[in-house]
């Protein structure tokens, strides 16, 4: 999953990696889609039999590699397929927007959507405001800083072996 930003006319876009839930928020995607809504085509959507199967490394994974938000939808609380995998959603969605906010991204590059198949407005709307929020926050920049932090650890490296090889020759002398 690549969700580097692409760029727009030399402007740089937000990248928004959605995980929707085949049975309802996918729905009311592609029920927006074949209606001809309109919303902002920085959308990455992958499709889950439930959004209870969101993991949190795939969360970690989409921030990792470039996204700079993520959209979580599933079917209404009471209205899930699988009977109770939006609750198991809900748990680790607060459990990961703890670990989230601990890493020093964000809250609104993260959040969590209930839309009903019936809802493709309502996904458009959400699509919308969530790239707005990210236009304004500005590019996440994980990956760039992940080669900084490469490079800083490079350098330290080196220190220290330039370190110990002057320790080792001060030894045999």
């Amino acid at each position: 999953m690549n969700a580097t930003p692409k760029p727009t006319n030399g402007s740089w876009s937000p990248s928004l990696v959605a995980f929707f839930c085949n049975w309802c928020t996918y729905t009311a995607a592609d029920l927006a889609g074949v209606s001809r809504m309109k919303y902002a085509p920085n959308i990455r959507t992958i499709r889950l039999m439930c959004s209870g199967r969101v993991d949190p490394q795939f969360i970690l994974d989409a921030f990792s590699k470039g996204a700079d938000g993520v959209l979580i939808g599933g079917c209404h609380p009471n209205d899930c397929h699988y009977a109770e995998g939006n609750y198991k959603c809900l748990r680790r969605f607060r459990l990961i927007k703890r670990m989230v906010a601990d890493l020093g991204i964000e809250e609104q590059r993260l959040r969590l959507e209930w839309i009903s198949a019936a809802e493709g407005e309502k996904v458009k709307t959400v699509v919308n405001e969530m790239v707005d929020q990210l236009k304004a926050l500005g590019p996440l920049g994980i990956p760039k800083q992940f080669a900084e932090w490469d490079a800083e650890m490079t350098r330290l490296e080196h220190a220290a072996q330039t370190s110990q090889s002057a320790e080792s020759e001060v030894a045999h002398a």
